[in-house]
């Protein structure tokens, strides 16, 4: 075998070898963590969270800031907590 076939060769496997760790998994919603945050935030009516969260997922940041600060939450907690929502859990 030629050292450049061989060369390629190598190269090529370790390209694909780093891209498959290199590329980013697929983001996964963290609804769990959006409304534990807007639970301590003091949301007074804790029915509505998850649905409100899953609006922040979908990219509804609106939607999702309005259906917490309606169950309670302070606008600030509201829009940090829908913007968790998007991220990925740890």
């Amino acid at each position: 075998m030629r050292t450049s076939t061989r060369i390629a060769g190598v190269l090529t496997g370790l390209t694909l070898a780093l891209g498959g760790t290199l590329a980013a998994p697929a983001a996964q919603a963290d609804i769990p963590a959006c409304t534990q945050m807007a639970g301590q935030a003091g949301a007074t009516d804790t029915s509505g969270l998850s649905s409100a969260c899953r609006l922040g997922v979908s990219g509804d940041l609106q939607g999702c800031v309005s259906g917490l600060t309606s169950a309670g939450v302070a606008g600030g907690a509201a829009s940090g907590a829908c913007r968790l929502a998007a991220h990925e859990p740890r």
